[in-house]
Formats: structure tokens, sequence, C-alpha cells
């Protein structure tokens, strides 16, 4: 093969590396109307035609504005009402007004997207997938399992409860059942280990991964799998929704300021739960792994168990060494730990640097991905975060114990 074959093979792998991200934003949205895509049912869901929005503003605004000197902006006002948080961008649309944006339209979104796809097709052609280009695809694809979380809450307000796709019985986004009938403890020795990014190694991370850094660890167990929807169904008859000595004071201040007796999206009629999912509304299946409480909730279940949740380190050492392997990736799993930054964490410079730093504050650090996250997109040393009253997130639990 010549360098010139091996020149174009690179850059045809990097225009469809691209491509492959942005269609599959488009697969997610195609199964809803133009209704469904402009709802917003609380200030942290944003409609789906603002996520394919947002995602592209990030493409326009990042790459091609900046190093296209004959790009044409495709409208002046949607820096303005796509913008999320970049302060050093500029002034936005109000959050929590979204829902209130009915234009532009769907069929107006999907023209933007590929004004800008068409740019950037020539741009990855030249310099093929950047870090800030990796960075995009990454925001992308982090958008697209938000895009299934917004619309899982829009969906669950309609009193019809529709589904967004699929059979409710083997739907592709809701956990899988467990092949395990009872939890196994795994043991770490404890010790210095070494957590986070490894730079070296390449491979792309959230600058919120780094630097790589030594942790002491006392000997702990961690579970061989996440908590059970049976499981749940346990600690609620033995009124964990109703036993103040198990929560956090904050976390009994929510509960009742909520309502909550039972993870979100689950209902109950003379002892029948039932559970509103993606493709449907279903019996709750007792060997899945239960989804969609809070941390608050996640920690009283474990003082209820007469376990803990396990700190990040204790959950990255664990699976580093092959243990924790049943059922990650089912559902986001709370750690003990704050969001918090690295021994020798810095923001990038610029707008991306706005990205993960400026939020390390009230919020609690989430491993391991979900049904919904997108393939590929979670290493062992991703950090999700959430704060502590977040319930619409894929998130459930997996407990440890000190040895």
């Amino acid at each position: 093969m010549t360098t010139t074959s091996v020149a174009v093979d690179e850059t045809a792998a990097a225009v469809a590396r691209y491509l492959d991200v942005r269609d599959h934003t488009e697969r997610l949205a195609a199964p809803l109307s133009a209704e469904d895509q402009t709802v917003q049912s609380m200030p942290d869901v944003s409609p789906t035609k603002w996520h394919r929005a947002h995602t592209t503003w990030f493409f326009e605004t990042f790459l091609l504005e900046p190093n296209v000197g004959d790009y044409r902006t495709f409208h002046p006002a949607y820096g303005y009402l796509f913008n999320s948080y970049y302060e050093a961008v500029g002034e936005r649309h109000q959050r929590a007004e979204r829902g209130l944006l009915s234009r532009p339209g769907i069929d107006e979104i999907a023209a933007y997207r590929a004004h800008v796809d068409d740019a950037m097709q020539s741009l990855v052609a030249t310099v093929g997938v950047t870090p800030l280009v990796e960075l995009g695809l990454q925001h992308e694809q982090q958008h697209q399992e938000l895009l299934l979380m917004d619309i899982k809450h829009v969906l669950s307000r309609n009193p019809l409860l529709p589904a967004y796709s699929g059979d409710a019985r083997h739907s592709p986004f809701h956990p899988a059942a467990l092949t395990t009938s009872r939890p196994a403890w795994t043991g770490h020795a404890g010790g210095t280990v070494e957590v986070g990014h490894d730079a070296v190694a390449g491979s792309f991370a959230f600058d919120n991964e780094s630097p790589r850094h030594p942790v002491w660890l006392q000997p702990f167990e961690i579970a061989d799998r996440p908590v059970t929807c049976g499981e749940w169904k346990a600690f609620v008859y033995d009124g964990g929704y109703r036993r103040a000595e198990l929560w956090l004071s904050e976390g009994w201040a929510t509960l009742h300021a909520n309502g909550w007796g039972s993870p979100s999206y689950w209902s109950s009629s003379d002892g029948d739960w039932r559970v509103f999912t993606l493709a449907g509304d279903r019996a709750v299946a007792d060997d899945e792994p239960v989804c969609h409480v809070s941390y608050f909730e996640a920690d009283a279940f474990a003082r209820w168990a007469g376990a803990r949740l396990p700190t990040e380190a204790e959950w990255e050492a664990a699976v580093a060494a092959g243990g924790a392997a049943t059922g990650r990736g089912q559902v986001w799993e709370w750690t003990s730990s704050a969001y918090a930054p690295y021994p020798g964490f810095r923001p990038a410079p610029g707008a991306v640097g706005e990205y993960n730093g400026k939020f390390m504050v009230n919020q609690y650090v989430l491993r391991g991905g979900s049904c919904v996250t997108p393939a590929g997109h979670t290493r062992t040393t991703y950090r999700n975060f959430f704060p502590a009253s977040a319930r619409w997130a894929f998130s459930g639990l997996r407990l440890a114990r000190d040895a």
C-alpha cells in the first residue's frame, strides 16, 4: 500500500467516524414527532431538538468559526439559543425555558445539522480527528444519552404512557436481567493504588479523569453485581422510605418534599409493581438492576443493607483488578465520592475549560455506564456526576463494605 493510499484511508476513516456519531443522534431522534421533540417536562430536561441543535452549535462555535475562513454561520441567533453554559462564548437562552422554543422546528434543526456537517466533513478530511474534534464527538455521545434520559421523562408525564421504541419485554434501553441470584463479595487488599486516566496511553479521556495519582485504600469488599429490583422491593416493604434513621438529613427532607416512596418511574396498585420504560409500561422484574434512584436513596439502601457505597477509588481499583464485572454498564453506579478535582487538575484554557471543572461542587460521582450510554463511550476512569437528588439518570448502585 502506498503512502498516498494510507492517507486516503485515514481521511476516509476520520470522516466516517465523525458521520457515524452525528448520524446516531438522528437515528435516536427518528422515532419522535415534532411535538415530542419540543416538550420540556422539567428544568433539568432539554427538548430533543435542543440536543440536536446544541451538539451542532458546539462544532460550529469551537471548530468551524475559528478555523474556516469562509465559513458562513447558519443563523446569527443560534449562538444565543443553543449555547448551554459557556460564559466565555456569550449570553444564552434560559435553560428552564428551552421548551418554549416552538421555533426553530425540527426541519430547520435538520437543515442546521446538514449545513454544519457539510463544512465539518471538509475540515475533518483536512485535519483529521483532532483532540478538539474528538471532544466534540464525545460531547455529542453524552448528549445522546441525555436525549434518551430526557425523552423518557417527557413521555412518562403523558397519561397515555407512550413508548419511545421497541418491545417492553426486550428493550435495549432498559437494564438487562442479571444472571446471579444472590450477590457475592470480592475482596481487595487495599494499599496504594493508582487511579485516573493514564495520559501516556494516548486514548481519549475528559479532563476531569486526570491526572493519574496514587490513593491509599483500606481493605474492602465489593459486591459482584448491582442491587436488584427484588432487593429494592424488600427495602420498600421494610419501611425503607419511612425510617428516618436510614437517611441523611437532606435526603429525608428531599424525600418528603417530593413524596418519594419507590424509585422513579415505579408505580404500585395492590402490590403489583409496574415500571415505565422507554418501550412502555410493564411489570417490575426482580432480577434486573434497580434504576432511577438518587444518591440519597442509594445511601439509605446501603445503610439498611448493613453495607455502604464504594468510594470512586475503590470502584476503580476493584474493576482494574477484575472485580465488579457482573452487570456493569447496565446502570450508572453511585459512589460515596463528592465530585472534586484530582490533585493537580487544571482546566483547559479558553471556553472549553468550562466543560467539567466549574461543576465540581454539590455533585456525587457515578461510575460504569448504563444501558443508554453509547457503545464505546465509557472506560474504567470515566467520572459521571449528578446532584444527590437526581433520579432521571439511569442510576443504580453496587454495595461495598469494610473487609
